[in-house]
């Protein structure tokens, strides 16, 4: 399959090459024909999986020829002012900063060769809205925002949503995490009631299985299947280490392992200055990659990472969402995920276009119940390592306790929550019957 099989426009198949995609993705082989058909979409694709290109190149394919079907009409009609205002005719939501800067870079350079230059806007929170709001005169042909700076901008009579000929929800699974449910919703009621819908996303939990359902007319439904050749090259790890060793842990790895670049997961925003602090103590360049940081200052932090001017960049999940380096070629869950879901996004930041990536994941004893239940939603057992010198001293639970507790939603160490053979023993205690 080569993307000019799927029917793309010479001018986009420069703009591939130009991008240096040789081969469609198994998202973009199924989903371009469907988009270019006009048909409503629902995707599920691993992230990195060049989803973004997926419905990029159909949609911008459309919109030139939307473009000059209009501009051919306008010709007959000298005084035909209504052409003059760019009129929104894409809308993609996305749930955060750095994704919505990501798509708009990729749309853009996949733009670059068309005939007629298309304006791009990019919007979010966290930033100044009068400069979005100047950006935004005179119309835009595209617009990518996250659903709350969208509000506010049509709060402000900034831009309609009434001429939107194609909704794109990007990251589904995450816009319904992070409690966009009602300000989609309040979108909606914007948009034309006949558009075409795109949905992709990572992971289809009921809520974003509910959305979907009610959002498509007859989509064609896009599962790329987790086949080998379909799945990311990330090799797994997990090292058992002593919740107080992992800082020296993560050092000794940064420096054994050469990495030029790593990209670490913690659970807050304090953890990560802290980390970040004693890495550079250690000699590190690393810098602490959290929603306190202005936009501004991340953009810049995510450029000299690319650089490698950045060496380590220690993130929190609602920041580092989005975060698209090639080549990175190793990513840590300092602590671990709250999900499974999470864990999949996390490791997808390495591995990504074709490369492959290493992701390594601390487990402290405390812990070990969860990963097992991460483990066991993504059906893949990873082998736990030590390494020489961090050597945990805290005892995991055995193996009959594990196993007792293997679906407990918070685990534990053993002698932390009792197993259910342990309580139904108490209960016929109780009702003076033999354990």
């Amino acid at each position: 399959m080569t993307f000019e099989s799927l029917g793309l426009i010479p001018e986009l198949l420069q703009a591939v090459a130009a991008r240096q995609y040789e081969t469609p993705t198994a998202v973009q082989t199924a989903a371009i024909p469907a988009i270019l058909a006009g048909e409503d979409v629902m995707a599920l694709a691993q992230t990195g999986s060049g989803k973004t290109a997926a419905f990029a190149l159909p949609l911008l394919q459309r919109m030139q020829q939307r473009i000059q079907q209009e501009a051919e009409e306008s010709s007959k009609d000298s005084n035909n002012e209504s052409n003059k205002a760019r009129k929104v005719n894409i809308l993609v939501l996305v749930p955060t900063r750095e994704l919505s800067g990501q798509v708009g870079q990729t749309i853009e350079a996949l733009a670059a060769h068309l005939p007629k230059k298309l304006k791009v806007a990019v919007i979010y929170g966290g930033a100044s809205i009068n400069p979005q709001m100047m950006h935004l005169r005179g119309g835009a042909d595209i617009v990518i925002s996250t659903p709350g700076r969208l509000l506010d901008l049509l709060d402000n009579n900034a831009l309609s949503l009434k001429d939107v000929a194609t909704l794109v929800l990007d990251e589904a699974d995450r816009l319904l995490d992070l409690g966009f449910a009602d300000e989609i919703k309040r979108i909606l009621e914007q948009l034309p009631a006949k558009r075409q819908n795109l949905f992709f996303s990572a992971t289809f939990s009921p809520a974003v299985k509910k959305l979907a359902l009610a959002l498509l007319h007859e989509p064609r439904r896009v599962a790329i299947a987790d086949l080998a050749e379909n799945l990311p090259d990330i090799a797994q790890r997990t090292i058992a280490v002593d919740g107080d060793k992992r800082t020296r842990l993560l050092v000794h790895l940064i420096k054994d392992q050469q990495w030029e670049r790593v990209l670490v997961f913690v659970a807050t925003k304090y953890a990560s200055d802290t980390v970040s602090n004693k890495l550079k103590k250690a000699g590190i360049k690393a810098e602490a990659f959290n929603g306190d940081a202005s936009q501004g200052a991340r953009q810049h932090m995510l450029t000299d990472f690319k650089a490698n001017r950045i060496q380590v960049l220690v993130a929190t999940d609602l920041a580092a969402r989005g975060i698209d380096v090639a080549g990175l070629p190793a990513v840590v869950n300092y602590d671990l995920p709250r999900s499974a879901d999470d864990y999949l996004h996390r490791i997808g930041r390495t591995g990504r276009a074709g490369a492959s990536g290493t992701a390594i994941s601390f487990i402290v004893a405390e812990h070990e119940m969860h990963f097992r239940l991460i483990e066991k939603r993504q059906d893949k057992r990873v082998p736990r390592e030590t390494i020489a010198g961090f050597e945990p001293t805290a005892i995991v639970a055995d193996k009959a306790e594990s196993e007792a507790n293997a679906d407990a939603p918070t685990g534990g160490i053993k002698g932390a929550r009792k197993s259910k053979k342990d309580k139904l023993r108490e209960q016929a205690a109780k009702n003076g019957q033999p354990g």
